[in-house]
């Protein structure tokens, strides 16, 4: 029998198959597609930045974990597969063209800052020199000056797909038994404890369970008699090409933001949109995200549309993610409604939840994630 069994194989639940395997626990992960290929996948793998001094609130406790971690474990996944996850401090910018938008950085700014967050704040010529490539927004009337910014130098960024491959690969090293296109068709339950998930390719058992299934949890729990405030929320993203990179860090504009790749694309993201688990991209909102794309930097007018998808993120109406037991189930674990943040937040979360189940006491109390 499996130590963990771990339904949904997107980021949450490889980060965890991996540490607990590194354990010497027999783990066996059960996936409803292909391993890493849901709203990890569809990302654009911005890893703000954290909070320098201990303490805060426990979400940023976790993010700042996380922000640490993340460091740490491209070195260590590269080491075991040889594959580059793209980690790199790259910095994020935020801008405002309109007074509604500076009102927004402004209060973002001193938050960040109340947070003890690196934050500075630049003037329009200096942005302009750290960033020659948003120029040609300045100064017009069709595309107004910037008249406010935000720099953070501690931003970064990962490669979502290569990351995952790393995930993937790393967990078959460590004999982690990955069971694809395994949608979960109901559970069996007795004595306060889950005993049996039956899937569309057979019946699996473990002693212990983590419900882990992104936007798929809601419905898991709810076979378990535990419901909880879990929706998907569709975000669409355009992959852009230049035969060279114009940007050296992440740029954000209100909720539109582009993530420079080193081989010359440009992420373009993203939408909020409450559809239900619709994955198809719209005219509309390409259309709108493009256009985006075009007014900041005007040099990707000139860019290719290599490619266009949408994913379905874990959107939950509490303010922090769901990690830990779930009640009146003595063997079932829930991470879950990570939203926007599921790469980022994903090392300490497969920390928090390795910890907890080995009987260690957690680095970051689970009080406040409590399902």
């Amino acid at each position: 029998m499996d130590d963990c069994l771990i339904i949904g194989g997107g980021v949450v639940g490889l980060s965890l198959a991996w540490e607990l395997a590194g354990c010497g626990l027999k783990v066996h992960v059960v996936e409803r597609g292909q391993p890493g290929r849901e709203a990890s996948w569809a990302g654009a793998g911005i890893l703000p930045a954290a909070r320098r001094s201990p303490g805060g609130s426990p979400l940023e406790q976790l993010s700042a974990l996380s922000r640490r971690l993340h460091a740490e474990w491209a070195e260590r996944l590269s080491s075991e597969t040889g594959i580059k996850t793209g980690f790199r401090v790259c910095g994020e910018l935020h801008v405002a063209r309109t007074a509604e938008a500076v009102a927004r950085v402004e209060q973002e700014a001193r938050e960040w800052e109340a947070a003890d967050l690196c934050v500075e704040r630049p003037t329009e010529a200096q942005v302009l020199k750290r960033e020659p490539a948003l120029a040609g927004v300045s100064g017009t009337t069709l595309q107004p000056s910037i008249l406010s910014a935000a720099w953070l130098p501690e931003a970064a960024q990962i490669r979502n797909p290569r990351h995952l491959q790393a995930l993937v690969l790393a967990c078959r090293q460590r004999g982690v038994r990955l069971t694809s296109n395994a949608a979960v068709e109901d559970v069996a339950t007795h004595d306060g404890k889950l005993k049996e998930v039956i899937t569309t390719v057979g019946r699996f058992t473990a002693e212990r369970f983590v419900l882990c299934a992104g936007a798929w949890t809601e419905t898991l729990l709810a076979r378990l008699g535990r419901p909880l405030p879990l929706k998907p929320i569709r975000g669409q993203m355009v992959l852009m090409k230049l035969p060279g990179q114009v940007l050296s860090c992440i740029v954000h504009e209100g909720p539109h933001y582009l993530v420079p790749r080193d081989d010359g694309r440009v992420l373009v993201g993203s939408t909020l949109e409450d559809v239900g688990f619709d994955k198809r991209t719209t005219d509309e909102a390409i259309t709108e995200l493009t256009m985006f794309a075009h007014s900041i930097v005007p040099a990707l007018r000139e860019a290719e549309i290599e490619q266009t998808w949408a994913g379905l993120r874990p959107g939950s109406a509490l303010p922090n993610p769901l990690i830990g037991p779930l009640p009146n189930y003595e063997n079932v674990l829930v991470a879950a409604g990570h939203f926007r943040w599921g790469l980022y937040l994903s090392p300490a979360t497969a920390i928090l939840l390795r910890q907890f189940m080995q009987g260690e006491k957690t680095e970051i109390s689970l009080a406040e994630f409590q399902p």
